[in-house]
């Protein structure tokens, strides 16, 4: 912040000291509680989010469950509100360093110091979700690590309060919150508490690969890969990882959220196995140890799997045992990795002839990608297709009538006859507010402040009056007046009186100068005389200001006024008289020498 700017309190309470950090939905600052003599985290919302009368509801829902939560792994919130529109949160100062930010520098961290810190975020989200509520958010800059290793979670819940779908159609801010979805939160459906268990699944594979499982140039496409992608097998990033280790990250990014964890209890129960030396719950799970084999990323949805690293893994995962046991141990692995791959193959040949038709059902063909066409074109398009189209309202900035997104999304295997859902961009429902009392008949100033509370805007019209300038006389529309939230209300401010023109004053008495100034609203100012050969005594010569100046009403006139032609001098020699002027008013008579007076 500018040194010499002072600082702004929010509530009267809160003083901010400097900016921390900058995100896509608020600013954090360090800020002083005047009250209570402490630092504190101040999240300051943007302000264009507090125009949607819903966002602002749902914040104050969730702001109100966050500070309800009171656990060693999740920041604190001590405080919310609005100050002039504005709406912040207050929490906890961390005195730490984002995870984000030592990733960031560190590159890549040990499966050991992953699990730790994943244990404490599982906690920090297992609590939450007895207490009803999902984070949604879970990525590495909302996880903050102290200086003395404390591992604490932000930002509980306050995902909830912004339209992700709609967000998804924006860049820069939103690209790292996609990074980290859950395929339910790409589809935009019904989430619960195993969309954390997703996320936090995504912040475990960065953490020992140093990048995330997917990429991609736009929000979008990242959210996309979500949702129809394979990640690739973390060993296949970094061999160095434990095939154990692997098995939960794959285990808890589970494409369906009935094959993750149950709960995030139980997660991070699996990682502290893991940093026991124990075995792991996941390397139990068919899938996950499969996964964890190397899934092949020829069949979609279906999959393969390598028969060679299938088989080398479930060597390597059989149980520990005496010599003469191993080749039984083996012989048992390969005979239920050749039964999983019948099974998945036999499933697989059956869902592709069906898709192609050859078993009674319809063709499947990829969905028309549609978002961004007007509802119309949208609409015939899909319809040509042979699909069920209905349509669906979303409030959006975007185009009113343009499609943001389908349900299913663009590119998703349909068939005829299937049902799309087009949620169209609709404007926000215009929100209406009575112009506010007290704007007129005070300065323009307080006008402003009292307009800007009310959510109107303004504008300025200048009238001279006898009225103190800069004071508001009127506004229209007048106060009391219903008018849309937004609008511009215009107010007439005094300029203050006219200015009058000096009248011409030259040759008028001294009192008939001073009838005429009186007359024009101006004031005699000081009065001065001088000889003048063209105006008698007593007249005016001239004025300051000059005839025809502007000058403001009350001002003051100088007037200089003629005290007759001037006075001569007369010089008489032997010869020649000479006269001569004289700028006195009186006259005298010298005698030169040898001559006569």
């Amino acid at each position: 912040m500018d040194p010499n700017q002072t600082p702004r309190v929010f509530s009267e309470r809160y003083e901010l000291n400097h900016l921390i950090a900058r995100g896509g939905m608020a600013e954090v600052y360090r800020a002083h509680d005047r009250l209570l003599d402490r630092p504190v985290a101040l999240k300051v919302l943007f302000p264009e989010l507090s125009v949607d009368r819903s966002f602002v509801e749902r914040f104050r829902r969730e702001a109100q469950a966050a500070a309800n939560l009171s656990h060693p792994n999740i920041v604190p919130v001590f405080d919310w509100g609005e100050d002039t529109g504005t709406y912040f949160i207050v929490m906890e100062f961390i005195d730490g360093r984002p995870l984000s930010s030592i990733l960031k520098s560190a590159g890549t961290l040990s499966a050991e110091r992953t699990a730790d810190i994943g244990a404490h975020v599982a906690a920090a989200l297992g609590y939450a979700h007895k207490h009803g509520v999902i984070h949604r958010d879970v990525k590495p800059g909302n996880v903050l690590i102290t200086d003395d290793g404390q591992v604490k979670v932000t930002d509980f819940g306050i995902a909830r309060a912004i339209n992700t779908e709609e967000s998804l159609t924006q860049t820069g801010a939103v690209m790292g919150t996609a990074t980290y979805f859950s395929p339910e939160q790409a589809e935009g459906i019904g989430v619960d508490a195993r969309t954390d268990i997703y996320s936090l699944g995504v912040v475990l594979f960065e953490m020992v690969t140093g990048r995330p499982p997917f990429l991609g140039d736009t929000p979008v496409a990242v959210a996309s890969k979500h949702v129809r992608d394979h990640p690739p097998a973390p060993r296949e990033l970094n061999p160095s990882i434990p095939p154990t280790f692997e098995a939960i990250i794959l285990k808890s990014m589970a494409k369906d959220p009935a094959h993750r964890y149950p709960t995030a209890e139980d997660l991070r129960a699996d990682l502290l196995r893991f940093s026991e030396g124990r075995t792991v719950q996941a390397m139990s799970d068919t899938t996950a140890l499969l996964a964890a084999a190397g899934v092949t990323r020829t069949m979609g949805a279906v999959g393969g799997v390598d028969a060679t690293q299938a088989v080398a893994a479930a060597d390597g995962a059989g149980n520990e045992g005496e010599p003469e046991e191993a080749g039984s141990n083996r012989t048992r692995n390969y005979a239920i990795i050749l039964v999983v791959l019948l099974v998945l193959l036999a499933l697989a040949g059956y869902l592709l002839a069906r898709n192609l038709g050859y078993l009674g059902g319809s063709p499947s063909f990829n969905l028309p990608t549609v978002a961004g066409q007007p509802v119309d074109q949208a609409t015939a398009t899909l319809k040509g297709d042979g699909l069920v189209v209905k349509t669906s309202d979303q409030v959006s900035s975007r185009t009113p009538g343009v499609v943001i997104s389908t349900d299913p999304t663009g590119n998703s295997l349909v068939k005829k006859g299937d049902t799309v859902t087009l949620k169209v961009a609709v404007p926000a429902p215009v929100q209406k507010v009575p112009v506010p009392q007290g704007i007129t008949n005070t300065s323009l100033g307080n006008a402003e402040s009292i307009l800007q509370g009310a959510g109107l805007q303004y504008s300025v019209v200048n009238k001279t009056s006898t009225v103190q300038k800069g004071t508001v006389l009127s506004s229209n529309p007048s106060a009391g007046t219903t008018v849309a939230q937004g609008s511009t209300v215009a107010l007439t401010v005094s300029s203050g009186p006219a200015d009058v023109l000096v009248p011409s004053l030259v040759g008028l008495s001294e009192p008939a100068a001073g009838v005429a100034l009186g007359n024009a609203g101006l004031n005699v100012g000081g009065v001065s005389s001088a000889a003048s050969n063209q105006y008698a005594a007593g007249l005016v010569i001239s004025s300051s200001p000059d005839t025809g100046a502007s000058v403001t009403p009350g001002s003051s006139v100088a007037i200089i006024v003629s005290s007759g032609p001037p006075a001569t001098t007369t010089t008489t020699t032997s010869s020649t008289t000479t006269t001569s002027t004289s700028p006195s008013s009186s006259s005298s008579t010298s005698t030169l020498p040898g001559g006569t007076p």
